[in-house]
């Protein structure tokens, strides 16, 4: 009898150099939801260290804690749970929505387990005693093996997250129709800003490692770590506005139902975001006591972020002027978190250029500089987050709470940007930063009145800080719809 082939496999033996078909990519809800849960699990625990600096100042209970530098080493892990790994976390997240392999995936989740890892041991070293605090700029740390270990893990667990092959590959220009792939799709303008800040978070531990190399081990730990971690600090703040501009895309694109710019007009403004801070490895590698280190990263800060952003928030105010005039917005979808995360986002993100412009000495606008700009990324975070929560699968609707999700978006913004700008006041008359109490020296009504305003902007903030974190930790607790159902988005533009 003849021998006969198999239909099914007669193309692998005629053909044996055929190469299988690619595997497909998809996007999945459970890497993305354990990324945000991270992120806003390092914030509550930020928020629970920030009572014991609290407590630290109740007669009976600082003296009942034997170890003088345990509130301050909470203060280091606060400061980096509250900006590093909620930041770096909330990024992951938005970069996990972007299609993906299943070995992707995989990775990613290895790269989130990584990291929670380093949270962890970041936290124990806060309890090792006598372990020396370090309020170094952007990366405070605590000197000691267990924490730098964390420290370790926790930039080796975003790496694994961030680097992988959807750099390359192409985002669907429209969701194929499906309600939770419409709510988790990133369109790709969008894209463009999550897959930058995933490059500039590279460049930053880059510039890290080249630091560490280039800065001698005999300074003191106080100007040892400044330096180590003061060039990649800048750049971290690169992956921090790249973020946040990827979000506003995404916040907009989804509210007005049209992209807010053109993917490849976005992708030009991301590449001249990024490209002059690719030099942030080599200007560390040549030492960091050396004068081009602190001038060049210096003239970066100066000059290498404002402009992008600033043409970003006008293509994207133009867009927002259109949408009213046409009708398709009208006052009342000011309350949607969306528009109105975006506009308090931006609002703070101007107030930080503008404070930024004016600092001539080392005086309280500094800090009322920076609070407005990490209070922009955080408020474009907070305002992602709600329909985040609905889109990973948690029972939660912004529209079933229209007015809380409002207020608490308007409290948080408004309390950040008085806060800062009562910080600014007082610099400008002179109020002398990193100074507490009898320190301060108020020497004038204007120094008196700034930092006055500082405090209740201060006071208003944290209230909507603590609602937004009551609001989640509903969704969390709540009764959850089906996460199981996989989501599969397709790589070919839907008409």
């Amino acid at each position: 009898m003849a021998a006969t082939l198999n239909p099914v496999t007669r193309p692998q033996v005629l053909f044996p150099t055929a190469q299988p078909a690619a595997a497909p990519a998809t996007v999945s809800v459970a890497p993305a939801r354990r990324m945000l849960q991270l992120a806003v699990g390092s914030l509550i625990i930020a928020g629970c260290l920030s009572l014991m600096l609290v407590g630290g100042r109740i007669p009976g209970l600082a003296e009942a804690i034997g170890d003088p530098l345990f509130f301050k080493r909470c203060l280091v892990v606060h400061v980096d749970l509250a900006l590093v790994v909620w930041f770096a976390a909330f990024a992951g997240t938005m970069f996990a929505l972007l299609p993906a392999t299943a070995a992707e995936h995989r990775r990613f989740n290895a790269g989130t387990l990584v990291a929670a890892g380093g949270v962890v041991l970041m936290i124990a070293g806060a309890l090792v005693p006598g372990a020396a605090p370090v309020l170094s700029n952007y990366v405070p740390v605590i000197a000691d093996p267990v924490f730098l270990a964390g420290l370790v893990l926790l930039f080796a667990g975003f790496l694994l997250c961030f680097m992988d092959g959807r750099f390359l590959r192409s985002t669907p220009t429209a969701p194929d129709g499906r309600q939770r792939e419409a709510v988790l799709w990133v369109s790709p303008e969008a894209a463009a800003g999550f897959k930058t800040a995933a490059v500039a978070f590279l460049v930053a531990t880059l510039t890290f490692v080249a630091g560490w190399s280039g800065t001698p081990r005999s300074l003191a730990d106080r100007n040892y770590y400044e330096l180590v971690f003061w060039g990649g600090g800048h750049v971290l703040q690169v992956a921090n506005v790249a973020a946040m501009m990827g979000v506003w895309l995404w916040l907009l694109a989804s509210k007005l139902g049209r992209p807010a710019i053109r993917p490849a007009t976005a992708w030009c403004l991301f590449a001249l975001l990024l490209a002059p801070h690719l030099v942030g490895p080599l200007l560390a590698k040549d030492g960091t006591i050396n004068s081009v280190y602190r001038l060049g990263f210096t003239r970066l800060m100066q000059f290498g972020i404002a402009p992008v952003v600033l043409v970003v928030l006008g293509l994207c105010g133009r867009q927002i002027r259109l949408a009213f005039a046409e009708g398709r917005l009208t006052r009342a979808d000011w309350r949607d978190p969306r528009l109105l995360g975006f506009a308090l986002s931006a609002g703070m993100t101007v107030a930080g250029f503008v404070l930024g412009a004016v600092i001539r000495s080392s005086n309280t606008m500094i800090p009322g500089h920076y609070h407005a700009a990490i209070g922009a990324v955080t408020m474009a975070f907070m305002a992602a987050t709600y329909p985040l929560l609905r889109g990973l699968g948690f029972r939660f609707d912004p529209g079933h709470f229209p007015r809380l999700v409002s207020a608490q978006l308007a409290c948080f913004g408004l309390g950040q940007i008085v806060f800062a700008l009562g910080f600014g006041w007082a610099g400008l008359n002179g109020a002398g930063r990193k100074a507490y109490g009898a320190e301060q020296h108020v020497r004038s009504a204007a120094e008196h009145a700034g930092l006055i305003v500082m405090g209740i902007g201060g006071v208003i903030a944290v209230v909507g800080g603590l609602l937004f974190l009551g609001l989640v930790i509903r969704a969390w607790l709540g009764r959850r719809a089906d996460r199981t159902r996989p989501v599969s988005l397709s790589l070919q533009p839907v008409d």
